[in-house]
C-alpha cells in the first residue's frame, strides 16, 4: 500500500557548508540532520550530495516528500563576484548614464577618492529608446519597436544574453516597456529580458533601474540552476508532483516559476530563513523580543525580532564597494528581511594589518581550502581553528566524527600569525576569539539602535555552526541575560525554509500628499496587486481563501528622501509552532479588508487619519519625536500576501531526567577567561541524551553533530520542552 506523502525537506546552499532538515510532518519529529560542504563550483553538486546522503541512510525516502524547499546564495554571489549575464540595458533617450550617476553621493565624505560602485552593465552595453513618458504617465512620444531591436541588434550580435528595460515613468506607465520586450523577446527569443515595471514598479529611477539589471543579469543563471536542479532531483527520484519551492529575501517561499520570473527577490535567500527559524524558536520558548545571532562559516546576521515576527525592509545594498559603508553598493529595491551581515564566521581569516594590529575577516577560507584545520591545503588561521585550540572544539567529534580536525596544522597557522603579532599561539587564538565576538556585538548593538531598540531588552538566540561556541560571550559584551540556544542549531535555517509560508511582496508608487489623494486610486492599486499576488500564490499550490494580506505605505514628512513604511490594518500574527488557519478570519482577507466605504468618495478622512496617526508613531519611535506642522507625503504602496503558516509543527519532547549524567561523554580542557585566564577541566554533554527538563551548570561543553554549545563559568542552563536550551549568564549553582 503506497504511503501518503507526510515528509519535509529543505537544504540552505551557504559559503561554507549546505545545511539539510528532514521532518516529518505528520509527527512534528526532526528525522535527519545533515551537512555537506559547499562546491562554491557548482552549488547544485552540493545539494546532490546530501540528498544521496539522506537516501543511502534510508532516512529519505523521495516518494514520502509532502514539501521541498530550496534556500540558495547563487544570485548573492553572482552580483558580488561579477558571475552574472553579459547584459544590456535599454533606457529613455538621455537617460544611459544614469546607472553611473547614481545618487551623485559620496558614500564617504572623508574620501575624495572613495570609488563609486561599478555598474553590472558597462557604458557600451547601454542603449536609448527614442520614447517619453511624462511623470503623470501621459505618453509624450510614442515608443517605435524597430528602433528598439536596432539600437538592440548589435549588443545580442555581439554576445549579449540579457537584457534589462529601464524606461522612464514606467511605474506609471508600463506600456512601453511591453512593446519593447515584445519586440525583442520576437527578433531575439533566446535572450532573457527583465522589466522595471514588472521587478520593481516603484518611484526612484536609479534604484528601480539597478534592480531591474541585477535581475537580468542572474536570471539565466537562476533558471539554468533552479531548473537543472529540479532535473536531477527528479532522476534521483522526487515524484513529479512535487515542485521545488525557493525561499525569497522577504522570508516567504515561491514556486519555482515565481523565483526564475523574478529571481532577483532572491538574493538574501539563506538568512531570511535564519531570521524566521529565530522567531519560530522564540515563540516555542514562549519569547517575542529575541536579537537572532547566525554565525555561520562565512558571515555572521543579526536579526531583530519583535513581536514574534523578524522586521522587513523596503530595499538593501548588495556588493557594498565598503563592506560597512552604506551607500557604497547597489540598491536593490526588493523587500527583505531587516537584518545586519558582517564577515565574521568560522571560516573568518585572522591577520595582522599594516600596523600590526589583529584583524578578523571579512575574508573567509570557505568549504574550499577552508580553516588549516580542515587539512584540505589551507594555511591562514581562521576562527576555527582559534575555537580548536582552546578547547571549544574537539578534533574527533566535529561534524559528528565524520570530518576529524588536524590540531597541529591549526597550531602552526595561529604561531605563524603569532609571530608577526608577538604573541604566542595560544594567544593568538584567544585574541581572535575575542575580535570575532567584538565584531558580531558591534554589529548586532549597531543594528539595535538605528531601531531605536536595546539589546538589553531582548533574548539571544543563537545558531549556525560556530554560533552556540560564541553566544555566551556576545550576549556579555551586549549585556544581554538569556541566550537561546535551538536544538540543531547548526542547521537551523534549513528548518527556517521549512517555517516559511507560502509568501510574496508586491508594491506600487502613487505618489502624493496624503490630504490630496485619490483614495479610490488608492483602492485601484491595492486591488490590482492582490489580484496578482494570488495569482503568483496560486501556482505554489495555494488557494484563494487561504491568501492573507497586509498592506503598507511607504511614508515620509514632505521635503525629506526616506522614508518610513507603516503598515495600514491589522498585522499577521506572530510566527507560531502551530498550524493557524484558524487566526485567517481575524486577518484582512482580499475581499473583505478595508470596507468600500472607508475607500469611496469622501473616504480621504478615514485613510488619511489613520496613516498620518500610524507614522507619527513610527517616526518619533525611529527618531525621538515626531516634526509635526509638516505634511506627510505617501510614496509607494505595498502588499504582503502569505499563505497558511504551521505546515512545520516540532513535537514537544517527553520529559526527562534533570540530572544530566546520563549525557556526559567526558570532560576535556577548555579555556575560559574567568574566574582567571586559563584552562578548565570541563565536563562535555551530548545534547542528543539531554531530556526535557535537564540542568547544566558552567563551565560545560554541549555537543551536537553540526554545532558545539559553550557555557561559561556560572552559567546554568534548562533544556525546554523542545529542546532548546535556555541559558542564563552568571548565575552560581
Amino acid at each position: 500500500m503506497p504511503v501518503s506523502p507526510h515528509l519535509a525537506l529543505s537544504f540552505d546552499v551557504g559559503g561554507t557548508f549546505t545545511d539539510f532538515t528532514l521532518v516529518d510532518l505528520a509527527t512534528g519529529q526532526i528525522v535527519a540532520e545533515h551537512k555537506v560542504p559547499t562546491d562554491a563550483g557548482d552549488p547544485a553538486a552540493s545539494s546532490l550530495a546530501g540528498w544521496r546522503d539522506l537516501v543511502a541512510t534510508g532516512t529519505l525516502k523521495p516518494d514520502e516528500l509532502a514539501l521541498v524547499v530550496h534556500a540558495t546564495t547563487l544570485v548573492t554571489n553572482a552580483v558580488i563576484e561579477r558571475k552574472g549575464a553579459r547584459t544590456a540595458f535599454l533606457t529613455t533617450a538621455g537617460f544611459r548614464d544614469l546607472l553611473s550617476f547614481g545618487r551623485e553621493q559620496m558614500y564617504d565624505i572623508y574620501d575624495l577618492f572613495a570609488p563609486p560602485p561599478a555598474p553590472l552593465v558597462p557604458r557600451e552595453l547601454r542603449v536609448e529608446a527614442e520614447e517619453r513618458v511624462t511623470r503623470d504617465g501621459n505618453i509624450l512620444r510614442a515608443l517605435d519597436p524597430e528602433q528598439v531591436v536596432a539600437v538592440v541588434r548589435p549588443l545580442i550580435e555581439g554576445g549579449v544574453e540579457a537584457v534589462a528595460i529601464g524606461l522612464l515613468h514606467s511605474y506609471l506607465a508600463p506600456d512601453h516597456e511591453a512593446c519593447a520586450a515584445a519586440a525583442i523577446a520576437a527578433a531575439f527569443p533566446e535572450v532573457d529580458i527583465s522589466l522595471s515595471s514588472r521587478v520593481a514598479p516603484l518611484i526612484g529611477e536609479y534604484e528601480r533601474f539597478t534592480t531591474t539589471v541585477a535581475d537580468a543579469y542572474v536570471k539565466g543563471k537562476v533558471r539554468r540552476s533552479i531548473g537543472g536542479l529540479t532535473e536531477a532531483l527528479r532522476r534521483e527520484g522526487l515524484p513529479a508532483g512535487r515542485e521545488v519551492q525557493i525561499m525569497l529575501s522577504a522570508g516567504g517561499i515561491a514556486a519555482a516559476s515565481e523565483a526564475i520570473e523574478r529571481p532577483i527577490r532572491l538574493l538574501e535567500s539563506g538568512p531570511a530563513a535564519g531570521a524566521l527559524v529565530a522567531a519560530y524558536h522564540g515563540a516555542l520558548a514562549g519569547r517575542d523580543r529575541v536579537l537572532a545571532l547566525d554565525m555561520g562559516g562565512t558571515t555572521a546576521k543579526a536579526c531583530l525580532i519583535d513581536e514574534g515576527r523578524p522586521g522587513l525592509a523596503p530595499s538593501l545594498e548588495a556588493a557594498r564597494v565598503g563592506r560597512f559603508k552604506p551607500g557604497s553598493g547597489l540598491p536593490i529595491a526588493i523587500p527583505v528581511v531587516d537584518l545586519i551581515e558582517i564577515g565574521a564566521g568560522g571560516g573568518s581569516i585572522a591577520r595582522a594589518d599594516e600596523l600590526g594590529l589583529l584583524k578578523v575577516g571579512p575574508d573567509s577560507a570557505a568549504a574550499t581550502p577552508g580553516p588549516a584545520c580542515y587539512g584540505r591545503g589551507g594555511a591562514e588561521p581562521t576562527v576555527t581553528d582559534a575555537n580548536l585550540l582552546l578547547g571549544d572544539l574537539a578534533a574527533d567529534s566535529f561534524l559528528g566524527g565524520r570530518m576529524r580536525l588536524d590540531r597541529a596544522a591549526a597550531e602552526v597557522a595561529l604561531d605563524r600569525l603569532g609571530e608577526r603579532l608577538r604573541l604566542s599561539s595560544l594567544e593568538t587564538a584567544w585574541g581572535i576569539h575575542r575580535v570575532a565576538n567584538e565584531h558580531m556585538a558591534a554589529a548586532a548593538r549597531l543594528h539595535a539602535i538605528e531601531k531605536n531598540r536595546d539589546p538589553r531588552r531582548y533574548s539571544l538566540l543563537a545558531f549556525g555552526g560556530a554560533g552556540p561556541a560564541h553566544a555566551i560571550a556576545v550576549a556579555a559584551l551586549l549585556d544581554i541575560g538569556e541566550v537561546i540556544l535551538p536544538p540543531g542549531a547548526g542547521v537551523a535555517a534549513a528548518l527556517g525554509c521549512l517555517v516559511a509560508p507560502p509568501a510574496i511582496d508586491l508594491a506600487r508608487t502613487y505618489a502624493g500628499r496624503l490630504d490630496r489623494l485619490d483614495w479610490s486610486r488608492v483602492a485601484a492599486i491595492y486591488a490590482a496587486v492582490e489580484r496578482e499576488a494570488v495569482a503568483a500564490l496560486a501556482a505554489a499550490g495555494i488557494a484563494e481563501e487561504d491568501v492573507r494580506i497586509a498592506r503598507s505605505v511607504d511614508l515620509r514628512l514632505e521635503g525629506q528622501y526616506h522614508e518610513l513604511t507603516v503598515g495600514f490594518g491589522p498585522p499577521f500574527p506572530p510566527i507560531l509552532g502551530g498550524d493557524d488557519r484558524a487566526l485567517l478570519r481575524t486577518v484582512p482577507q482580499v475581499h473583505d479588508a478595508f470596507p468600500p466605504q472607508d475607500w469611496g468618495e469622501g473616504g480621504a478622512d478615514a485613510g488619511g487619519a489613520e496613516l498620518a496617526t500610524s507614522f507619527a508613531q513610527h517616526y518619533a519611535e525611529r527618531y525621538g519625536r515626531m516634526l509635526t506642522g509638516l505634511p506627510i507625503e505617501a510614496t509607494t504602496w505595498r502588499v504582503a500576501a502569505r499563505g497558511p503558516e504551521g505546515r512545520v509543527r516540532l513535537a514537544p519532547l517527553p520529559a526527562g531526567d534533570p540530572d544530566p549524567t546520563g549525557a556526559l561523554k567526558g570532560t576535556r580542557p577548555v579555556f575560559f577567561a574567568t574566574p582567571e585566564p586559563g584552562f578548565i577541566e570541563t565536563p562535555v554533554y551530548d545534547r542528543a541524551r539531554l531530556g526535557a527538563g535537564a540542568r547544566l551548570f558552567g563551565p560545560a561543553i554541549v555537543e551536537e553533530p553540526a554545532a558545539t554549545a559553550v557555557l561559561h563559568p556560572g552559567d546554568r542552563a534548562e533544556v525546554n520542552p523542545y529542546g532548546a536550551l535556555i541559558i542564563h549568564r552568571r548565575v552560581s549553582p
